[in-house]
């Protein structure tokens, strides 16, 4: 509990050296390790409850939305009919919540290694696993490199909500992973992955993107703002099957009257377009 010291919790890991998040927390709601990683929720002053998973920080009430809407709405709404949706980590339940309100989207099924992770959240952060609770949304535990190799030929969207490349999360970066999520697409259907942040992990982010485009026709990386996360931005792999696609112009759009209906707090079809609009360095980096 080092990090804890004078009651404030700092995201200090080799990932991103000589940099740290810190944030005043008031209660430590909950403290366990689980069979694959240490699980803490805690009460903060300004950011509401967070969720931390091996001392980083997954996720905070305030900021959630902008990482959960990007993560769902880019491929859902570049998909033309995202029936059956499969979710690869998300335990927290964000990405399930924001998949669900999709009106296109008729089946849900998320796969978590870690039971625990699903059932302190579903306790502690209800604003988060209200989407655990959807009637559109099956839930299965178990690794998700077992239940894709099960599975082929069946979703239109795959979406990987994992923590970073340490830990159960270690073999979601890697490009048989890529493989598999091709396997059990269907015919045109899409991919989104957390791919890192450029300021600090370029590497991950071009050896991430170099597995997604060698495994997929069209591939691209955007990025949005999370305040909470190293350097404040954390960008996505997308790959899809269809050869025509443009990523970047979503071909579902929602009207205002739709966004404030399903709650959506940042996502629409301008921020979809401007998520991949990127640095000349990091454009650069991605055609080394």
């Amino acid at each position: 509990m080092d990090i804890m010291k004078s009651g404030w919790f700092s995201e200090v890991n080799d990932l991103w050296p000589g940099v740290a998040l810190s944030l005043e927390v008031e209660e430590v709601l909950h403290s366990e390790r689980s069979q694959f990683q240490e699980i803490l929720v805690v009460k903060t002053k300004s950011h509401g409850k967070a969720l931390m998973l091996d001392g980083i920080i997954q996720c905070t009430e305030k900021d959630e939305m902008s990482y959960h809407e990007m993560i769902s709405y880019l491929p859902l709404c570049s998909h033309p009919k995202p029936q059956h949706v499969l979710i690869v980590g998300g335990g927290d339940g964000g990405v399930a919540r924001e998949v669900a309100k999709h009106p296109d989207v008729e089946h849900v099924t998320l796969v978590d290694i870690d039971n625990r992770v699903i059932e302190v959240c579903r306790q502690y952060l209800p604003r988060l696993s209200l989407g655990l609770n959807n009637p559109k949304v099956n839930i299965s535990v178990g690794d998700g490199f077992e239940f894709l190799r099960n599975h082929r030929g069946e979703y239109d969207v795959i979406i990987t909500d994992s923590s970073d490349p340490v830990g159960p999360a270690e073999n979601l970066f890697k490009q048989s992973y890529y493989e598999l999520l091709k396997a059990a697409l269907k015919p045109g259907g899409i991919i989104a992955s957390q791919a890192g942040t450029a300021w600090l992990n370029m590497d991950q982010v071009k050896f991430t993107f170099q597995h997604c485009r060698t495994v997929f026709p069209v591939a691209a990386y955007a990025i949005t703002s999370v305040p909470t996360y190293p350097t404040g931005q954390i960008g996505f792999v997308l790959g899809s099957l269809n050869d025509k696609i443009n990523l970047a112009e979503p071909v579902k759009i929602f009207s205002d009257e739709d966004l404030d209906r399903m709650s959506i707090m940042y996502y629409n079809n301008k921020v979809h377009q401007a998520a991949f609009a990127l640095p000349r360095f990091v454009e650069n980096g991605l055609r080394e």
